[in-house]
């Protein structure tokens, strides 16, 4: 079977119609769709299918979303997941994020926001940007994708990555979070400007002391290139 045009998508939904129009509108715009219906076969399809995503239900039989989440980031495994669920509480969505999910979409949602999300995050990841950034003991390889603190690599999501590379290309700036939404995440996500602040914690909590990120009250978040946040 040929690749498909945009890469392979593992679509974990328990609810055939849904699983269904959402398979129709990712084959619309390139992508190839491997459905699964429980947890445990979602963990097994990106071990073995080694997709570009992941659309990943929350409420899945067996073993749920979430435990999926947290079960391919603790194995290192930085997949970009969108997860998908019925529930609309702020501490879910917070939860989803947390675990290092990259985006997050509320049933009833359109199938068409969904495929522009999914592209959004892979657009996050995607593209040679030829360029190193550092601020005290943070390096960022942005053509590697990758980021260390004193020489030892810290795993990032994708997201992450993507938010503290956007900050320290112009460090001392002072970005609004709206405005990070827009130019991290590529629209005013469904989370609100909540999803900037629980990134920037996860960002912290890897980084420990290192993290190059300072609050700005009332305003939002800027990069600094030393070592003191």
């Amino acid at each position: 079977m040929d690749a498909p045009a945009r890469g392979w998508v593992v679509v974990a939904e328990d609810e055939p119609a849904i699983a269904d129009l959402v398979r129709l509108y990712l084959e619309r715009d390139g992508f190839g769709v491997h459905q699964v219906r429980d947890g445990r076969d979602a963990l097994a399809a990106v071990r073995t299918e080694r997709p570009v995503a992941l659309v990943l239900d929350i409420g899945l039989p067996g073993m749920d979303g979430v435990e999926v989440c947290r079960t391919l980031r603790a194995a290192q495994d930085w997949t970009p997941v969108v997860f998908v669920t019925a529930r609309d509480e702020e501490v879910d969505r917070v939860l989803g994020l947390e675990l290092g999910a990259d985006d997050y979409v509320t049933k009833p949602f359109s199938p068409r926001e969904l495929v522009a999300r999914v592209r959004a995050v892979l657009r996050r990841t995607a593209g040679p940007q030829r360029q190193v950034l550092t601020a005290g003991a943070v390096t960022v390889d942005r053509d590697a994708r990758r980021v260390s603190v004193d020489g030892r690599p810290v795993a990032l999501t994708p997201t992450e990555f993507d938010l503290l590379a956007h900050l320290l290309t112009h460090p001392d700036r002072v970005y609004p979070r709206e405005e990070l939404l827009s130019a991290v995440w590529g629209y005013a996500a469904a989370a609100g400007t909540r999803t900037v602040d629980v990134h920037v914690a996860q960002l912290r909590a890897k980084l420990g002391p290192h993290a190059p990120i300072r609050t700005v009250r009332g305003v939002g978040y800027a990069g600094v290139t030393g070592a003191d946040t």
